[in-house]
């Protein structure tokens, strides 16, 4: 037989089977060690006191002298506003478990007693430091700049005079003091109102009474002191006083001959999670509608004092309202420091964020009829990747649905509702095609948490349109953000198509990073149109091409993606991860994420909230990074992105170029498991290199942001080495935007 190599060929090429041999050894040796020592038990964080974490971050935003001072008294509202709402769902739900007896170690494993207990530590510490920042730097800081907080003694006769009147004629009409005694029992103290708690002396008798006076709360805390009619006045000072050191002032109209004691203010906070039993969809509604009620009834889980407070009036409402010394918070006045978003109203730039206008995505703005702007001809000539607030809500996809609304040849309109505005276009536009004999479908998620009156009263009116309204699937929240319009062109009828990762609420559009994608893709088409089917019909066995769809295919679809970077890394390719989301809590995709950073990909993670994920520990995760962006927008948009779009096999040619996905959901349970999400690949490769760009930017050591370290603490970098501040990513995407 003739020799096919000589003798160096022959040599060579056992050398190659060698290191081909050992290579695929160690793979195999890597499989085999992974799978021979599992992760460690201790690989998660406690995902309630990560959001502790969330919040002093936001806390720190409220102490940074850089940011403009009316933006840190906004911190300092939004702060108070977040741990309120931690309050009545989170601790209020851990408590909850724990009297029914269901409770179990979380994750990280903590017993529910053990994170009870952290949670109340760690709440007191930073509701101290907090009152800290608002009393004695933000406020004095505001005096400074003119804008004062007053009390009644350092007011002026004339202002005296002028704020009693006011009283007379506009609060005390309102008011409704609520004595206790044998014939008056402890009145309800409603959840999140402000009171003042009062002790009374009758002369006569020489008893004193408790009464109770709640704070109107459909009426503004701060009462302006100057007259605004005067324009010098107005320029030299913003000056306030609070309502209830108004109505302190003027207690006595409220208890004519008798002698007060003592007036403190206190609020209370309750369980007010929802917990619904859905027989049926049918019954949705009114069980709803049932459970609000009962949840302005829920148990008292906080209470707030003012730190002046005598000891016999504290121990009352502590032992009237049944709670623990641990759950009493004694804090400087003014209490509930939401008030300070109501100074966002104060004329001076000069204290704010330069304004900032969205701009028309120019894809949009290039396209336009003979009348007017032609969104979905833009759509047609290619897909759209929009980013709010940077491209504006307004001109896109509020558009967007206005003019499928308006247009004799779109047939049908089908929308998801989970937030939305207070005289919501949305909702206009949806009642306007319904009027104009267009089939409209809305799935409105009546479960949204503390929407749910909001949304009840918009599913009543596009019932009264004519809309097709319909709750969902028993048992899930549907939380995914799709449109879908039907529309007849002239080769056959067209589906444009929106998929975004935020609500369609043109409020919160100017102020949260949002993504969504505008196209009439129709493979997209198809499995959107599938989706609302499900949502509304019986398809439980959908499949889906472009979009992977919480509860039934999210998780394993990004798993199998974290797996598909591990093959490539154990194999030699290049392999990476880039996640951008709200929260991060998932124990099965976290450990995928841990096996594919022990096999060497490179993973980063940008995160707002929570993360239970242990970044940068030896042999577990040192290919992890974490990063956390807050600043003036709230950072909503999720995006997963990996290197590899098909898997590398072994003769089968190279591996093809990175993917991205942006949706609705989180890596969290509740997403995964519980709620109806959607989350779309993006096709054209320039939006998906604009994806992992976005993330890069984020990531970026020149970027302003929160590095989290392996034991779960949060570093600050917000400036260089020589002392420059470093690049805030959102002001640099401003300047991007406006110069497009």
């Amino acid at each position: 037989m003739a020799q096919i190599f000589d003798a160096p060929s022959k040599a060579l090429l056992r050398k190659q089977i060698a290191e081909h041999i050992a290579e695929t050894d160690k793979a195999d040796n890597r499989e085999s060690l992974k799978e021979a020592q599992p992760l460690p038990k201790d690989r998660y964080f406690d995902r309630e006191l990560s959001w502790l974490k969330f919040n002093q971050r936001v806390l720190e935003l409220a102490e940074d002298p850089e940011q403009p001072l009316l933006e840190r008294a906004n911190f300092a509202a939004i702060f108070a506003s977040n741990l309120d709402e931690y309050f009545m769902v989170r601790v209020a739900g851990l408590k909850r478990r724990i009297d029914s007896g269901i409770a179990v170690n979380s994750p990280a494993g903590l017993s529910p007693r053990q994170q009870l207990r952290t949670i109340s530590e760690t709440a007191h510490a930073l509701q101290a430091e907090h009152a800290d920042q608002v009393i004695n730097h933000i406020l004095p800081e505001l005096a400074q700049q003119h804008i004062v907080l007053l009390s009644w003694d350092k007011l002026t006769s004339a202002e005296q005079e002028r704020l009693s009147r006011y009283y007379r004629q506009q609060v005390f009409p309102v008011l409704t003091p609520l004595a206790v005694d044998p014939a008056h029992p402890f009145p309800y103290i409603s959840g999140g109102s402000l009171n003042l708690a009062v002790l009374v002396e009758n002369p006569n008798s020489g008893k004193t009474h408790f009464a109770r006076v709640k704070i109107p709360d459909n009426m503004n805390r701060l009462v302006p002191v100057d007259d605004l009619t005067d324009e010098e006045s107005r320029e030299e000072r913003y000056g306030f006083i609070t309502m209830e050191n108004l109505i302190i002032a003027h207690l006595e109209s409220l208890f004519p001959g008798m002698i007060i004691k003592e007036a403190r203010s206190f609020r209370v906070t309750r369980n007010e999670d929802i917990d619904v039993e859905e027989d049926d969809a049918e019954n949705l509604l009114n069980a709803m509608e049932k459970e609000l009620l009962r949840r302005r009834f829920g148990p008292p889980i906080r209470l707030e004092l003012s730190d002046q407070t005598s000891p016999m009036l504290s121990s009352l409402l502590a032992s009237r309202l049944r709670v623990n010394e641990e759950e009493v918070y004694r804090l400087p006045a003014p209490l509930d420091a939401t008030v300070l978003f109501e100074m966002q109203d104060i004329d001076r730039p000069d204290l704010k964020n330069k304004p900032f206008i969205p701009i028309t995505n120019r894809r949009i703005a290039t396209v336009e009829s003979s009348r007017a702007q032609d969104i979905f001809a833009a759509i047609r000539e290619h897909d759209i990747l929009l980013h709010h607030p940077y491209d504006s809500f307004s001109t896109s996809v509020q558009a967007f649905l206005a003019q499928a609304a308006a247009d004799p040849k779109v047939l049908a309109i089908k929308q998801t509702l989970y937030r939305t505005s207070s005289n919501s276009p949305i909702i206009d536009a949806l009642v306007d095609a319904a009027h104009a004999g267009k089939q409209v479908l809305a799935l409105v998620e009546i479960k949204a948490r503390f929407d749910e009156d909001a949304n009840i009263a918009w599913a009543r009116k596009l019932e009264r349109a004519g809309v097709h309204v319909v709750y969902g699937i028993v048992g899930l929240k549907t939380h995914c953000k799709l449109s879908l319009v039907v529309r007849q062109e002239e080769d056959g009828l067209r589906r444009y198509c929106h998929v975004g990762t935020g609500n369609y609420n043109p409020k919160t559009a100017r102020i949260y990073t949002d993504l969504g994608l505008l196209t009439c893709d129709p493979v997209v088409g198809q499995d959107v149109t599938k989706l609302f089917n499900q949502l509304s019909g019986y398809a439980p066995k959908s499949s889906f091409h472009r979009l992977l769809v919480a509860p039934r295919t999210a998780r394993s679809g990004l798993i199998k993606r974290i797996e598909r970077e591990e093959k490539a890394a154990l194999e030699g390719h290049e392999a990476w991860i880039k996640i951008k989301v709200n929260s991060i809590v998932d124990e099965k995709t976290i450990d995928a994420l841990y096996r594919a950073s022990q096999a060497g990909v490179k993973v980063d993670i940008v995160e707002r909230g929570i993360c239970a994920l242990k970044p940068g520990v030896p042999g577990l995760s040192e290919n992890i990074r974490v990063r956390s962006i807050l600043g003036r927008f709230l950072e909503h948009s999720r995006i997963y992105a990996f290197a590899n779009s098909s898997g590398p096999q072994l003769g089968e040619g190279p591996v093809t170029g990175p993917e991205a996905w942006i949706g609705s959901a989180d890596l969290m349970h509740r997403n995964l498991d519980r709620r109806v999400e959607a989350l779309v690949r993006i096709s054209d490769e320039d939006q998906v290199k604009s994806l992992i760009e976005y993330v890069d930017l984020q990531m970026a050591d020149s970027t302003s942001s929160w590095h989290m370290l392996p034991d779960g603490t949060y570093e600050r970098h917000s400036h260089n080495k020589e002392g420059k501040p470093l690049a805030d990513c959102q002001e640099v995407l401003i300047r991007l935007h406006q110069h497009n």
